[in-house]
């Protein structure tokens, strides 16, 4: 067998187990196959790149990074739906139709919360896939698509032209533990799996958005040539044996039945994977869609059924405060237990002080309850002509109700923080941190082998680190004595950081990498900044009062002072090792972009940041210099539409040795 004759079948084996798995649910090659063959497919790929293929399964995830989204004007327009809101609207789309067309049947789908997309193929071979848009007029987004593994990349049957529509969504679990992870690295949390689905299918980057699993379900044929199709049902059928994942459907012979079916899909919505925002209702016939035809806006064959927001009565059992992994403090309202869209509802979230405050809401109370978006319960109102006359107003705890340590509220926001050093509700995300890149630097020690240390009683703050032993690490789930032996020798070795990075780690607010840089070189010791006044902290260039102010906060905590006892017991160093070399960047702000051949941009940052400049992630009119490497892109271009200096890697490296 031949390179090409092999390439040729490891796809279709690989094509094979991808349908099994991700299609029928009944996979027959193990994951260890899989990975084996697939890495064997890249080997033959790499040693002959003429062969690759867009629809071999190496491609599902790869690809540059984008500069933009191109448009891609839709061959037949993705059309909206008509919306109706009641059983009376719906009989009333079905009365227009049947004045239309006679013996009509119609075919009922939950309606997807996610976002609209065409899929096209050319000889049976997925050649470009684009987002809705306003429906004539989309993004190309094929790179991300192919990360999708429920979108197949070659049909078994290749027809000359087949455009497929379908919603793109992220599956329930998947968001669930999305924000989990985006919660411990303080990032924003996506409000809902659709904006989360959004969001990944339009990150320039593909692998990002392969590492959001996103899914499809497919529900129409916009265009096909050569194979002709008399009802939607058999296209769906079509769809389905060309390994496409099809929308859940029910054939019904009337509107009675259709609202049956609907109602049912209501109850059950709580089952789905996925998000629904209402249930569709679209004439059968394709003959009988042709004599319909469609409005200026929407197709006159096809109904988009909206669930009403379900609001139920309850009462005020209790409000409990929960500590968030960032430290938020998030209060909940405990009602009596309430039936709420196909679920008991016993809980229901109050967001912030300014929410309860805002509604007033009391232990006590007779609340409204609804769910938002059909996800989260949540209170609507109060209905204060019942409450209790012993009722009080409800306010914050100004302690953390996990740790003791002093609450403060975001300057830029509603939230309440917990600001104790030693908070075991921030635990794992303290963690994460501390031993992060840009902070203590500790090889091997992600989140999960965090979370693995903390369930097995070997941390209870970032100080127990270094009273770890390798003969109890190697005893975990997924640790063996070679790597237990490493981590050990990694945090040793952290021992050693700088001044600047133990700063960093220690996740003080506003106190970033920059900001520890800073200090460090300033005050030189831990002792030194420790016993540093507001006033001395605020003078400082770049930190400012209220970064002075969170920092003789965190001082003071008796947490922070028995992590940094705990600390320098252990023997991590607390004094500055890095000179400065002067101040000649002092007041300008760089921006790098592109490639540098001397050094990567980290070290360019550092370079800019020894020497007193900033460094910043986007242009504008305060940026100093931008530094263009090889294949610089849209910040470029920015600062050449803002008149900005550009710096070659040349001119840069002159201006930092001058």
């Amino acid at each position: 067998m031949n390179i090409k004759q092999e390439i040729e079948v490891l796809r279709a084996e690989l094509g094979r187990a991808n349908y099994e798995y991700y299609i029928l649910d009944a996979p027959t090659m193990s994951d260890y196959d899989f990975d084996h063959k697939l890495r064997r497919l890249e080997e033959l790929e790499a040693e002959r790149p003429e062969l690759i293929t867009p629809d071999s399964p190496t491609q599902r995830v790869g690809g540059k990074v984008a500069e933009g989204f191109t448009e891609v004007t839709h061959q037949v327009p993705l059309e909206s739906l008509q919306d109706v809101f009641s059983i009376e609207e719906l009989s009333e789309f079905g009365a227009r139709v049947k004045e239309a067309v006679e013996d009509v049947s119609f075919d009922v789908e939950p309606k997807v919360d996610g976002l609209s997309v065409a899929l096209e193929y050319e000889n049976g071979v997925f050649v470009r896939g684009a987002t809705r848009g306003d429906g004539r007029v989309g993004e190309d987004v094929t790179q991300n698509l192919r990360t999708i593994r429920t979108i197949p990349l070659r049909l078994p049957e290749a027809l000359p032209r087949l455009i497929v529509r379908g919603e793109v969504f992220m599956p329930k679990a998947v968001f669930h533990k999305l924000n989990e992870d985006r919660e411990l690295n303080g990032q924003p949390l996506f409000a809902n799996p659709r904006n989360a689905a959004a969001g990944s299918l339009r990150q320039l980057d593909p692998k990002i958005a392969a590492e959001r699993k996103l899914d499809i379900l497919v529900f129409n044929i916009q265009y096909v040539e050569g194979k002709t199709f008399t009802t939607h049902l058999e296209t769906l059928e079509y769809l389905e044996s060309q390994h496409f994942r099809v929308i859940p459907h029910t054939l019904c012979t009337s509107m009675d039945d259709c609202a049956e079916h609907i109602q049912a899909i209501g109850d059950g919505r709580e089952d789905f994977q996925f998000d629904i925002d209402g249930a569709v209702v679209k004439v059968n016939s394709l003959a009988d869609r042709e004599v319909l035809g469609s409005t200026a806006k929407f197709p006159r064959w096809a109904a988009a059924y909206k669930y009403p927001p379900e609001k139920k009565s309850s009462t005020v059992v209790d409000i409990v405060v929960q500590v968030g992994r960032t430290g938020v403090l998030t209060p909940k309202a405990v009602v009596e237990p309430v039936r709420l869209a196909g679920t008991t509802v016993t809980n229901a979230t109050l967001h912030n002080q300014d929410f309860i405050t805002e509604k007033d809401v009391r232990i006590g109370d007779t609340v409204l309850v609804q769910k938002a978006g059909e996800i989260i319960p949540e209170i609507v109102s109060v209905l204060k002509e019942k409450r209790p006359p012993d009722t009080v107003p409800y306010h914050l705890p100004d302690h953390c109700p996990v740790c003791g340590a002093p609450v403060v509220r975001d300057e830029d926001g509603a939230a309440l923080r917990c600001t104790g050093a030693e908070c075991p509700a921030q635990l794992l995300r303290h963690l994460v941190h501390f031993a992060s890149r840009d902070a203590m630097d500790i090889e091997g020690l992600g989140a999960a082998n965090v979370e693995n240390l903390i369930n097995a009683g070997l941390l209870k703050t970032p100080g127990d680190l270094y009273s770890l032993q390798a003969a109890d690490v190697a005893k975990l789930d997924r640790m063996g004595k070679k790597s237990a032996e490493n981590l050990i020798a990694a945090i040793e070795k952290s021992k050693e950081n700088d001044l600047s990075k133990l700063l960093n780690a220690f996740g003080i607010r506003q106190v970033g990498q920059r900001a520890a840089q800073v200090l460090a070189r300033q005050f030189g010791t831990m002792e030194a900044l420790a016993a540093a006044t507001e006033e001395e902290l605020a003078a400082v260039p770049d930190i400012g009062p209220i970064t002075a102010q969170n920092l003789t906060a965190w001082f003071a905590d008796p947490q922070s002072r028995h992590l940094l006892d705990t600390l320098r017991a252990a023997g991590v160093n607390m004094e500055s090792r890095v000179q400065p070399l002067g101040d000649k960047l002092s007041g300008l702000t760089f921006v790098l972009t592109g490639e540098l051949t001397g050094f990567t941009r980290k070290e360019a940052g550092e370079r800019i940041q020894a020497l007193g400049g900033k460094v910043s992630g986007s242009v504008s009119k305060k940026t100093s210099y931008v530094v263009a490497g090889e294949a610089a892109g849209s910040k470029l271009r920015k600062a050449q539409e803002l008149d900005i200096p550009v710096l070659d890697e040349t001119a840069f490296v002159q201006l930092l040795e001058e």
